[in-house]
């Protein structure tokens, strides 16, 4: 008669319980499979566990392995400390804020460059390629929530270097001082703003035929005019109709 052993999720396994079937097979001599049966946890796992705990009193002497030994797949290694990455994310966030955010290759350069001068013992590939490798670079992202690749709006520099506290300080002072002047209300101040919106709709995907290099769907024109769209609103809510503004 077959025994059946209700699955468990491995993480719910208690530390005691793979001890207690790993050594039922090092020091008692029971098979996996029974072992498996017997303390109710997965073969597969089991028998990778035993590889480990073999492997590990090998290369130990006198050490508890309740200390040392762990179950599951090893943390990988992290090439820098907490304060190390914590300093890294704070350089790119400050970066990225004043308009000068870098590439992942200009991240993994950095952080190349960040580790040979401190002097931090960095993996052959890094040495390589004169930069951290892509694996690195994502498990650092997994690790910084806070920090994401964006797609950055081009800016000049005539923008960016006017767009100061100090600009901003002086152009508010005149404003108040105009509105108090001339008793200007709320329902004079108009806000506009424009888009940029093409004459020739973008084509939704569809189901096609398999291997077929291109296909295409009817549109009005293959490639559109781009007609400006202003649109202006009051401070009191007050709004007028959009217009378009057309190519001549």
């Amino acid at each position: 008669m077959r025994t059946f052993v209700k699955k468990t999720n491995r993480g719910e396994i208690p530390k005691d319980i793979w001890m207690l079937a790993i050594k039922a097979i090092v020091e008692n001599g029971m098979n996996i499979s029974q072992a498996a049966r017997e303390y109710n946890v997965p073969p597969k796992s089991l028998s990778r566990n035993v590889k480990k705990y073999c492997s590990h009193q090998d290369s130990l002497s006198e050490v508890p392995e309740h200390d040392t030994f762990s179950i599951g797949y090893a943390k990988p290694k992290q090439i820098f400390t907490d304060e190390e990455e914590g300093a890294l994310e704070e350089y790119l966030k400050k970066a990225g804020d004043i308009y000068f955010g870098l590439t992942p290759n200009g991240v993994k350069k950095l952080a190349f460059e960040f580790g040979t001068r401190r002097g931090i013992a960095i993996p052959a590939g890094w040495m390589k390629n004169q930069q951290a490798g892509s694996d690195w670079f994502t498990s650092y992202l997994s690790r910084h929530p806070s920090l994401s690749l964006r797609k950055p709006e081009a800016t000049s520099m005539a923008r960016m270097s006017s767009f100061n506290p100090h600009n901003v300080g002086v152009f508010f002072d005149n404003l108040i001082k105009v509105l108090s002047q001339f008793d200007i209300g709320p329902g004079s101040i108009w806000n506009m703003d424009e888009t940029g919106i093409t004459t020739v709709q973008r084509p939704d995907k569809i189901v096609a035929r398999k291997g077929r290099k291109q296909i295409g769907a009817v549109t009005s024109q293959e490639r559109g005019e781009l007609v400006t769209l202003a649109m202006a609103v009051s401070a009191l809510g007050n709004h007028i109709p959009p217009f378009f503004i057309f190519p001549r």
